[in-house]
Formats: structure tokens, C-alpha cells, sequence
């Protein structure tokens, strides 16, 4: 139901302010502007996701070579000590820590449309663990925490969209987001934790978040040490070489186990074509809402607005056309992917509003849409903090994502 009042709110205020340029400022070309945006932006949406298709099945193709091979499930062995820190109520060795984990690696990857039905399969096994069936347990709580902080190493599909809109270097995003969503999911499992009062001070969970910390502290140290064209070097170079690793390292793995790789890739990447089509009229619905509301005039009326409030304090708003990204996409992905791809193409892709617009768009996942489905599938109508925790890890990563914005590309 919010988005639908929202998508009905960007017409209607899109026709009112649309009215009031016509009856007070005599602008008698304002409605052939509206109508010439919703078939510019019904074309784009169409296009783009066309041009999503091949990355995604490439994805998706690679991950089904590290589902076969088992390396998917080494992994999930190896970080089962810090799993069952996270979600003491779990029985050590419950299957549910693989599915959760399958989840989160997608997540990690960038595959939100992969992600989702394992996150399902997790969500049905929590249920049965769950002793009360229409309220929220500790473990789901702290599973949906984490999928909305968004968790995300390698943001497959915000690179491909800023290829799309012509960035020089669709990758200089990398690390800013990797940074961003970092900080996010640490946020919401430090909030979770102290709501549920979860140990942390564990050895192991200890030497992690601690070298979490380093890491982060340490790559912004480094990249705020060299100059802007050397930060955009390195970012894009080390993002490049994690992203051909991944798929070499999924490859070798299944060579290994002597899994037929080509056969388990292409059954894996039969999947991206429909899942691009899938999208396809989220985009159309959102991007052209956003286009009249665009183009009535009525975002401009809204950044000035939040740039004011911001300039009153005396504070640097650039990052003002960003905003409508970050308020989106706690709401629905589909709208904030709009409202990023609308920045980047009234900016540019590579203006400091394209980049931090698509900073914001990786620093945290959808939490309403994420809420929604993922309890409505196991019938859960009481969710208890899920929401607070969700926003407040949201919040973190808008907040992070402006910070390093800054850092890195002003």
C-alpha cells in the first residue's frame, strides 16, 4: 500500500505543480513536457533493462557453479562460529545457517533477484524453529537486519546502471559503497544486539568487528592520503581485481570438485533473462513516475528545500540532489534504482550528485520491501523491532554514504 500512495502522490503532485506553473508562471509548455517524459522514460526503462540481462546472467551463472561445487557451503562452514554468535537461538549446525548465509553471499554479490528466494528458503526454516508463529523470533529479526543494511561487496547491478548512463568509470563507486554498507550492517547488528542482548565481547566476534573497523579505518586513511585522481585509480583497479577474482575463484572451485562448469553455468544464466524482464515494468512504473515528477518541477522544489534547511546551518549541500535516492529506498528498490538512474542523467554520471546518488543506492538495502515480503511469506504479522533497527541501520548508511562521498570524489 505505501507504494502505491506513492506512486500515485508523484502524479498527483506532479499535475497540481504542474497547474500552478501554467495558471501563475503562463507556462504553456509544461504538460507537453509531462507527456514527452513518460515516453522518454518508459523507453529508457525498457532499455536498461534489456541491458541488465547479460550481466545478470553471468552472475547468476557463476553463482550456480559455487553452488554445485560446495564452495558456497565451505564458506558458510567456516563463518558457522561467528553465525552462531549472531543467532545464539539457532541450534549449532541447523541447516538454516547455510540458507542464511547463500542469502547473504548473493546479497554480497550484488544479486538482489538471487537473493531473495534463498532468503525465503531461510526465512521458511526459521519459521519452524520460531515458537510463536505470527510473531517476529530473534533470529529473523537479526536475518532481516542484515539484509536490509544491505551488505553488499560488489554492487554488480549499480555498476552496470552507471555503464549504462555513460559513466567514464562505472566501477570508481566500489570502495565509497563497500565502505558505506560496511559501516550500515555494523550499525544494525550492534543495534539488534544490544536490543536483544546478544554477547558480543566473544573472542572471535570480538577480533572480527575489530578488524572490520581496521579495515575501514584503514582504506579511508589510504585513499584520503593520495590525491583524487590517484583515489579514482586505485578504487576502480581494486575493484576490477576483486570482481575477476570472484568469478575465477567460483570457476576453480568447480574444475576441483570436477563439477561440469559450463553446463552448471549455463543452467545458473538461463535465469538472468527473466529476471531482467521481470523488472522491467518496475522501471517503467517508477521511472516514469519520477520523470513528471521531475519534470513538473516539483523535485526542484523539494532538494531546494532540504538544501536549504541544510545551507541554514551553514553546511555544504551539494549532496542535496542525492537525498531523493536515500529517502526512496528504504521504500522500494525499483524507486530509488529510478531516482539514482534520474541523478545520474539530469547531473551526469560522473557529477559529485551522480556518484553520491549511487553511493547512497548501495549503502543499504530496501527495508520496507524487504520487511514486507519476507515476513508476509511465513505469515509473521507481529514484527516487533524488526522496522526500528531496520531504519536505523538505513539511516547509518545514507549518513556514511554523503561522508565518504565527500571523501572520495569532492
Amino acid at each position: 500500500m505505501v507504494l502505491n500512495y506513492i506512486w500515485v502522490g508523484f502524479f498527483i503532485i506532479a499535475f497540481i505543480v504542474a497547474c500552478i506553473r501554467l495558471l501563475f508562471e503562463g507556462d504553456t509548455g509544461v504538460f507537453t513536457e509531462l507527456v514527452n517524459a513518460t515516453f522518454d522514460s518508459s523507453k529508457t526503462a525498457f532499455e536498461l533493462s534489456l541491458g541488465l540481462t547479460g550481466i545478470l546472467s553471468l552472475w547468476l551463472g557463476i553463482l550456480k557453479i559455487g553452488e554445485r561445487s560446495g564452495l558456497i557451503q565451505s564458506i558458510a562452514r567456516a563463518l558457522s562460529p561467528l553465525l552462531c554468535k549472531l543467532f545464539p537461538d539457532i541450534p549449532k549446525g541447523h541447516p538454516v545457517m547455510g540458507s542464511m548465509f547463500m542469502n547473504m553471499a548473493a546479497n554480497m554479490l550484488g544479486l538482489d533477484n538471487a537473493a531473495t528466494p534463498l532468503g525465503l528458503k531461510a526465512m521458511d526454516e526459521l519459521q519452524a524453529l520460531n515458537p510463536k508463529k505470527d510473531t517476529a523470533s530473534n533470529p529473523m529479526i537479526m536475518f532481516l537486519v542484515i539484509n536490509t543494511s544491505g551488505l553488499m561487496l560488489i554492487p554488480i547491478t549499480i555498476m552496470v546502471y552507471r555503464a549504462q548512463m555513460g559513466a567514464a568509470q562505472p566501477t570508481d563507486v566500489f570502495i565509497p559503497i563497500l565502505l558505506s554498507t560496511l559501516t550500515s550492517t555494523l550499525v544494525g547488528v550492534l543495534v539488534v544486539s544490544i536490543v536483544q542482548h546478544i554477547r558480543l565481547w566473544s573472542r572471535g566476534l570480538v577480533f572480527f568487528l575489530f578488524g572490520l573497523s581496521l579495515f575501514i579505518a584503514g582504506i579511508i586513511y589510504l585513499f584520503v592520503a593520495f590525491p583524487q585522481e590517484k583515489v579514482n585509480i586505485y578504487s576502480t583497479l581494486i575493484a576490477n581485481i576483486l570482481l575477476f577474482g570472484v568469478m575465477i575463484a567460483f570457476i576453480l572451485s568447480g574444475v576441483r570438485k570436477r563439477v561440469n562448469v559450463f553446463d552448471a553455468f549455463v543452467e545458473g544464466a538461463k535465469d538472468g533473462f527473466k529476471t531482467a524482464v521481470r523488472i522491467i515494468p518496475y522501471l517503467v512504473a517508477f521511472l516514469v513516475s519520477i520523470a513528471v515528477f521531475r519534470v513538473s518541477g516539483a523535485m526542484d522544489y523539494l532538494v531546494d528545500g532540504i538544501a536549504g534547511f541544510f545551507g541554514w546551518f551553514g553546511m555544504n549541500t551539494d549532496f542535496a540532489g542525492a537525498l531523493p535516492t536515500g529517502l526512496m529506498k528504504s521504500l522500494s528498490g525499483s524507486g530509488a534504482n529510478g531516482l539514482m538512474i534520474d541523478a545520474m542523467s539530469q547531473y551526469g554520471a560522473d557529477s559529485f550528485v551522480g556518484r553520491t546518488a549511487s553511493v547512497v543506492r548501495g549503502a543499504s538495502d530496501t527495508t520496507f520491501y524487504i520487511l514486507a515480503v519476507y515476513f508476509g511469506s511465513v505469515g509473521i504479522s507481529k514484527t516487533r523491532n524488526a522496522v526500528t533497527c531496520g531504519l536505523l541501520a538505513d539511516l547509518a548508511g545514507i549518513v556514511a554514504a554523503i561522508v565518504f562521498s565527500y571523501v572520495f570524489f569532492y
